[in-house]
């Protein structure tokens, strides 16, 4: 198994009070999408782990993201209050890419705005439960997708930095969703190439003409299978905020979400920074 930007694989026995949740880390054997739950510095493999018996369980603590302070209360994905309105990893153009000032030398943190915006960005058509349009740098492909639940994607566009990728997104929404209902990507999606790649001919063909010198007209489609063995007939968030453990059979994995046998699915992105155990 081999996860992107991640080499060996090690879990640690955690604190007295467990260890701060991250986003799950994924990588791709062939087309094959594998993970692994990371908890602080230590990392614990989740594929050999569905079928069996899988219990998280939130202790109560919480450590900001951005600037490692224990808190109270989170106010945004993982971040504190003054992390919230100052991090730059929490800049309205993380969600609306039209909105980076990078390319100017402008934002929240300029050095960061350079080293993570001022980069390749990718803009991509991806197959989650329908068709939508997306942005991400050139380092994070294909971990956005995987994010996202996406069983097929395509890269449409390739430009200098961020903010120009955004506007070719905002162009393409006119005819094209953004977002995909979680529900729906958790369901058994069938790819659909064909679909695919006519969506993104007739994405290239009506986009602005001066946007057009950065579409990529003749990318290859991907495919990503995730270890979900069948769709559930219903499922449930839940959230550690309302519910200090989940334990039971685990089914699967499908984006950032743990998929229990009972229906009840856990987005372990959402609560980054969370402290848990596992058994």
């Amino acid at each position: 198994m081999h996860l992107l930007g991640y080499s060996a694989l090690v879990y640690v026995r955690p604190i007295m009070d467990g260890e701060p949740l991250h986003k799950m880390l994924a990588g791709l054997d062939g087309n094959d999408v594998t993970y692994a739950l990371r908890l602080g510095a230590s990392t614990l493999p989740l594929n050999e782990r569905i079928g069996g018996v899988f219990t998280i369980r939130f202790t109560g603590a919480r450590t900001c993201m951005s600037c490692g302070k224990r808190v109270k209360k989170f106010y945004g994905q993982g971040l504190c209050w003054p992390c919230l309105t100052s991090a730059p990893e929490a800049s309205e153009c993380i969600v609306r890419p039209e909105l980076c000032r990078a390319h100017l030398g402008e934002g929240r943190d300029p050095q960061w705005e350079k080293d993570h915006h001022l980069q390749e960005h990718f803009v991509y058509l991806s197959q989650t439960g329908g068709i939508k349009v997306g942005v991400t740098r050139s380092t994070q492909v294909p971990v956005r997708w995987i994010d996202q639940g996406a069983v097929l994607a395509v890269l449409i566009a390739r430009t200098p930095y961020r903010q120009l990728a955004g506007a070719i997104e905002v162009d393409l929404k006119r005819t094209l969703a953004d977002k995909t209902d979680w529900r729906r990507m958790l369901q058994q999606v069938e790819p659909d190439p064909d679909a695919l790649l006519a969506t993104r001919d007739a994405a290239v063909r009506g986009v602005a003409p001066e946007l057009l010198q950065w579409m990529l007209p003749n990318e290859a489609p991907r495919t990503l299978t995730y270890p979900l063995p069948g769709s559930l007939p219903k499922v449930t968030s839940v959230s550690f905020d309302k519910l200090a453990e989940v334990s039971g059979r685990l089914h699967g994995i499908k984006g950032q979400y743990l998929l229990w046998a009972d229906g009840r699915v856990l987005n372990v992105r959402n609560h980054s920074g969370y402290h848990v155990e596992v058994e």
